[in-house]
């Protein structure tokens, strides 16, 4: 048994979100203290949404805090980056700068080491620096693909940034040890990266932990069908064509529906704007993490969706498990691998991003959906969410790579 074997080994976990920011990595890492390791976080003060330092937490060099006897050692945040590219860059490379200062002087006592990478690549350069100064074994669980995430997100391929972030991937993957990945599609994107010998691990996302027995939060008085986006509103959720498909439904669909838009993000006005203070798109704002259950109870389609891009394709967004686990049916507007899962396993309707039509027939299916068909994607829910998505599963399958124990 691994934890037999390596009770009170040492793990160090670099990512740049951790509780009370709400991400995967805090169950793991809880996961991993309850087996017996003695478990560090190297991570960012908490900024996450909203680009503002939480309630009592200092924006301090360095600082150091505790959750559930894991101890956290906190760097510097920039701040204010929701509205400014520029500043969202310098949040990046702030913490690669500063966590790797403090990952070279604190790095020596681990046994092994865990890169979350949830978004930047530059993210992980403190996990490889304890790395390459120390000589431990370090392991990456891939959220996130670079260098195309980059060119997603709107910069320019030019011939000179294709250089350096071609070299700058290569030289992290480079350095690990191992790999898991949440996405299939992820092995093709980054196998020119790593070394010839490295083996890909597929292990996606689980769907989060959801209190089922709350009471099904109320949307609206009239009967209607209810369909419910929640989580970050960028402009890569693609709400706009969402909110356009809607809109351009005919008075009698228009009556029998309603859109809810749950979350916060640097799109969020824009789309307040576009939706016409129509009665029938309602923004509830950000919600607490623990209460989304009542709001996926009381819905009956629930949104997945982002934009048009060659990277998207590859990648099954975290919530896509949530979803699956309210066992509720899915309307995805997303191209890809989520597409394929949605399809393949009668979860729920698809259409192209880019299609307003098609959207505008997919919430006209939804609205006239048979209960049996209801029926079938719910039981398909649940099949997935007790085998492909188990939660304990993967983070023992995550456990066992990282030591080791796992080819």
């Amino acid at each position: 048994m691994i934890l037999e074997k390596l009770v009170n080994k040492k793990i160090l976990i670099v990512t740049e979100c951790f509780y009370p920011e709400e991400f995967k990595i805090n169950d793991i890492a809880l996961a991993w203290k309850e087996k017996g390791y003695d478990v560090d976080i190297l991570t960012s003060v908490p900024t996450y949404p909203f680009g503002k330092v939480f309630d009592g937490y200092e924006n301090k060099f360095y600082q150091k805090d505790e959750y559930q006897g894991i101890n956290i050692y906190r760097v510097k945040a920039v701040t204010g980056y929701r509205e400014s590219l520029i500043k969202k860059l310098l949040k990046y490379f702030s913490f690669m700068f500063f966590g790797t200062i403090v990952s070279m002087f604190m790095g020596r006592k681990y046994d092994y080491i865990f890169g979350f990478n949830m978004s930047a690549l530059t993210g992980m350069l403190p996990a490889v620096a304890v790395k390459k100064l120390y000589k431990k074994p370090l392991m990456f669980w891939a959220q996130d693909i670079w260098p195309d995430s980059v060119y997603a997100y709107g910069f320019k391929k030019t011939k000179f940034l294709s250089f350096f972030l071609d070299k700058f991937v290569k030289f992290v993957y480079h350095n690990i040890t191992s790999i898991a990945i949440s996405g299939k599609g992820f092995e093709s994107k980054l196998k020119p990266y790593v070394k010839s010998d490295l083996r890909f691990h597929y292990l996606p996302n689980w769907a989060d932990d959801l209190d089922m027995d709350l009471k099904a939060y109320q949307f609206s008085k009239e009967s209607r069908v209810h369909f419910t986006f929640a989580g970050n509103i960028g402009k890569v959720q693609n709400l706009e064509n969402i909110i356009k498909a809607f809109l351009s439904l005919n008075d009698e669909y228009q009556e029998k529906a309603q859109l809810n838009i749950i979350g916060d993000g640097s799109n969020l006005e824009e789309l307040k704007k576009l939706s016409c203070n129509a009665g029938n798109i309602v923004f509830h704002g950000k919600k607490p993490r623990e209460d989304m259950a009542m709001y996926y109870k009381a819905s009956d389609f629930l949104i997945v969706s982002l934009i048009d891009k060659p990277i998207f394709s590859v990648t099954v967004p975290a919530k896509t498990q949530t979803y699956i686990a309210a066992k509720k049916p899915i309307l995805a507007i997303i191209n890809g691998e989520t597409a394929d899962l949605i399809k393949e396993n009668n979860l729920g309707f698809v259409a192209r991003p880019d299609n307003i039509d098609e959207i505008k027939s997919s919430f006209i299916r939804c609205i006239k959906i048979d209960k049996k068909d209801v029926e079938e994607f719910t039981k398909n829910c649940n099949h997935l969410t007790a085998t492909t998505f188990n939660k304990k599963r993967i983070i023992d399958s995550l456990e066992a790579l990282l030591t080791g124990e796992m080819k």
